[in-house]
């Protein structure tokens, strides 16, 4: 169960977290102790980021090579397969620790099938990405074929500009709206302010 690096024991560093105040995490404290975890680190924080969760940043500064990050399940860890990479296989692999979910078992990086399966799930998160930025890319160019198309090149904003000039110009003048509207070389045929 534990290995041995450098005359040092491999130890098992649990992590529980919920999202609100008015959730319990007692029950992963439980499972965690269960699974043989040394030192538990709990919270009560939001999983949307990593940000702000000082208990994750004091259980990575804890593992030395070897240890284990043992979690009940993923969604613990990270909410978005970019996060959960960005920890796993970076910070987690780079150090030489392990990571291991109990309700995920295929998530056990300390095998080798763990470590595959990781590996695919980083393959897949990197092709969504990829899809992603070629979606936005093509829908900004339809977007600009569009706006040149319906000669809207510059938007309507400035046609706005132009009519608040000229309905500026109609007061100072004491003429209407309409009458210097139509009387612009602008060819602007209305007014709407």
């Amino acid at each position: 169960m534990f290995s041995f690096r450098n005359g040092k024991k491999a130890v098992r560093l649990g992590y529980a977290r919920v999202s609100s105040d008015t959730q319990d995490y007692s029950a992963q404290v439980e499972a965690l102790k269960a699974a043989g975890c040394e030192r538990i680190y709990s919270e009560k924080a939001s999983g949307k980021s990593t940000n702000g969760r000082p208990e994750l940043a004091k259980l990575l500064k804890a593992l030395d090579p070897g240890d284990v990050m043992v979690v009940t399940k993923i969604d613990r860890v990270a909410r978005s397969a970019r996060d959960l990479l960005n920890i796993v296989a970076g910070e987690l692999n780079d150090r030489g620790c392990g990571f291991v979910s109990l309700g995920d078992s295929w998530c056990d990086t300390t095998n080798e099938m763990g470590k595959f399966m990781l590996t695919v799930m980083a393959g897949i998160s990197e092709l969504e990405r990829d899809l992603i930025r070629k979606r936005c890319a093509a829908g900004i160019a339809r977007a600009k074929v569009r706006a040149r198309r319906n000669n809207r090149r510059f938007g309507a904003g400035l046609r706005l500009r132009r009519c608040h000039d000229l309905a500026s110009t109609a007061r100072r003048i004491g003429r209407s709206c309409a009458i210097v509207c139509r009387r612009s070389t602008r060819g602007a045929s209305r007014c709407v302010v």
